[in-house]
C-alpha cells in the first residue's frame, strides 16, 4: 500500500486532494502532528476489508477452521451439496 503524507496544517489546505487521493486503489494518507502520524485515511472499500479482517482474525474457532481447513487433505476439492446435506442431516 503507499501512503501519502500531509501536515495537519497542509491538511486543511488540501482535504479535497487529500480525499481523491485515498480513494485511489492500494493508497492511504497519513496526517501529522508535530511530525508524529495521527490520522489515517482511507477508502471505505480498504476500512471496510481490514475490518472484515480483523473481525475474522478475533474470531478463535473460526481461525481454527481456517487453520484445520488448510490441513484437510479434501481442502479445495468441491463438495456435492446433496452429500453435505445428508451428511449435516438436512432436507
Amino acid at each position: 500500500m503507499r501512503t501519502k503524507y500531509f501536515t495537519a496544517t497542509h491538511a486543511r489546505k488540501e482535504f479535497f486532494k487529500m480525499l481523491e487521493l485515498a480513494s485511489q486503489p492500494e493508497m492511504s494518507v497519513t496526517i501529522t502532528l508535530n511530525g508524529i502520524p495521527k490520522v489515517v485515511i482511507l477508502s471505505l472499500e480498504q476500512y471496510e476489508g481490514w475490518k472484515e479482517t480483523l473481525e475474522i482474525m478475533s474470531d478463535p474457532q473460526l481461525m481454527k477452521d481456517i487453520r484445520a481447513s488448510k490441513k484437510d487433505k479434501k481442502a479445495g476439492k468441491p463438495i456435492l451439496w446433496e452429500k453435505e446435506k445428508k451428511r449435516l442431516n438436512m432436507k
